[in-house]
């Protein structure tokens, strides 16, 4: 008899720091699509922004790997931390898919990062290798067919309903799978902002996180322009 297919949520990101809102998302969609588990995946050097302005990979790295080590059903992958060049998403997939040939892969984003996905390096071809956990906020456009992108519309057809999540498939029998979260509103952005001008950022960030910042001294500078 075969055994169960893993199913595995790729959660992608600078994590510039990871924050409570990264870790509530992450519990969410597990719970909702019935993951296995999460891999945080921290990015190296991520296309869409300027390196000056992004914390080392090292750190970044390491506070993931703090953030998540009281919860059993995460855990941080390091390629793109290791490998050498501009992080893409489609070179990801497709290392994590050798690694593991006979795993249900779903790659967890924002809606608003979704939106612009025909920006991505060959983003037609990430459609085949993996499924799309994309997270909205309640009362999303009621989480209509609108909500996909121009660029896949003509790819994926409505496929079902089931909880908070809608569905949609294409001819690959990949699914993109618009689920509404509760969350928590944070921002890494407001927490950077927070330490350079002495603020508290407790209950934003787990206190490991807080306490590795700070022994760092990261954030006290404004990023360069």
């Amino acid at each position: 008899m075969l055994g169960k297919q893993k199913k595995i949520g790729l959660f992608g990101g600078t994590f510039d720091p990871i924050h409570t809102g990264h870790l509530r998302a992450a519990q969410e969609v597990r719970e909702i699509l019935n993951l296995d588990k999460v891999s945080f995946v921290p990015s190296g050097r991520p296309p869409h922004k300027n390196i000056a302005h992004v914390t080392s990979p090292e750190d970044r790295y390491e506070m993931v790997q703090l953030a998540v080590r009281e919860f059993p059903s995460f855990d941080v992958v390091d390629y793109e931390i290791r490998k050498e060049g501009i992080s893409y998403t489609i070179d990801t997939l497709i290392y994590l898919r050798s690694v593991e040939p006979e795993a249900e892969f779903y790659f967890i984003l924002g809606n608003e990062l979704f939106s612009s996905i025909e920006s991505w390096k060959n983003y037609r071809e990430l459609f085949q290798i993996s499924n799309f956990a994309v997270i909205t906020r309640p009362g999303f456009e009621n989480l209509s067919p609108r909500s996909l992108p121009l660029a896949i519309e003509d790819k994926f057809l409505y496929y079902k309903q089931t909880g908070n999540a809608t569905l949609y498939k294409n001819s690959a029998c990949k699914l993109v799978a618009l689920i509404e979260i509760q969350g928590v509103e944070v921002s890494s952005t407001e927490i950077r902002k927070r330490v350079r001008l002495g603020g508290s950022i407790s209950n934003l960030t787990p206190k490991e996180i807080e306490e590795y910042i700070m022994a760092k001294n990261l954030y006290l500078q404004e990023a360069p322009q």
